[in-house]
């Protein structure tokens, strides 16, 4: 009866030290830096690296979970880090490229527009604009417009712009110039009821500041149709 009692303590406390352990288990995949909780780096759970028993590094999941601190003017605090410009440009032409019958793609991204020029041989240039201009959005924040054009004389005029920047002199009058020639060229459907092709919309909070290319031929439009 002794060794009984004495076995079952001893499973009992064995089952008691695995709950804990797993439950530590359960939780040690997470640490804290700052205002930021990340998955720690383990290669059964995340590294940077990919995990070693993945045939597609690309096929790994991203996670990282951000918390407000509650200390002011916290030191450990990491500021939201900006778009890299540079980096969104080659992703927008490197994915166009890949299009049916789109053979040469540059791409220009500003602080407020994407401008995407490229030489294709399609005979349906609608349909492949649209497929362009979609490329870019699907790459971009929300709020930017993207326009399109398949004027190869377009790729090096948006290529001279390269070097400047959103504080460049009289910026905005040289991109307005550029956008309107190319809107000559098919811009692809309209987004939405509510955004033209380039993702314009009507409407918006900036709307009384904010100088679309829509504004000087479609606001009145609008105007009208919404006292109806």
């Amino acid at each position: 009866m002794i060794k009984t009692k004495l076995a079952v303590s001893i499973v009992g406390l064995s089952l008691l030290t695995a709950c804990q352990y797993g439950a530590e288990e359960d939780t040690s995949f997470m640490h804290e830096s700052g205002n930021t909780i990340n998955v720690s780096d383990r290669t059964d759970l995340y590294n940077e690296e990919g995990s070693p028993n993945a045939n597609d590094k690309g096929a790994n999941f991203g996670f990282v979970r951000h918390q407000k601190s509650g200390i002011p003017q916290d030191i450990a605090y990491t500021p939201t880090p900006g778009m890299d410009r540079e980096a969104v440009a080659n992703s927008i032409s490197s994915l166009s490229v890949q299009l049916p019958n789109v053979n040469d793609v540059a791409t220009l991204v500003t602080d407020e527009e994407v401008l995407v020029a490229y030489e294709t041989d399609s005979d349906n240039r609608f349909e492949t604009a649209d497929q362009v201009k979609k490329t870019a959005l699907s790459v971009i924040p929300r709020y930017y417009h993207v326009y399109v054009s398949d004027n190869p004389n377009m790729i090096q005029q948006i290529q001279a712009y390269s070097p400047l920047d959103s504080t460049s002199r009289d910026i905005d009058e040289i991109l307005t110039d550029t956008i309107n020639k190319m809107l000559e060229s098919p811009q692809g459907r309209a987004l939405n009821n509510g955004e033209n092709a380039n993702g314009e919309g009507y409407g918006e909070m900036n709307e009384d500041i904010d100088d679309d290319m829509k504004d000087d031929y479609e606001k009145s439009r609008y105007e009208k149709e919404k006292m109806q």
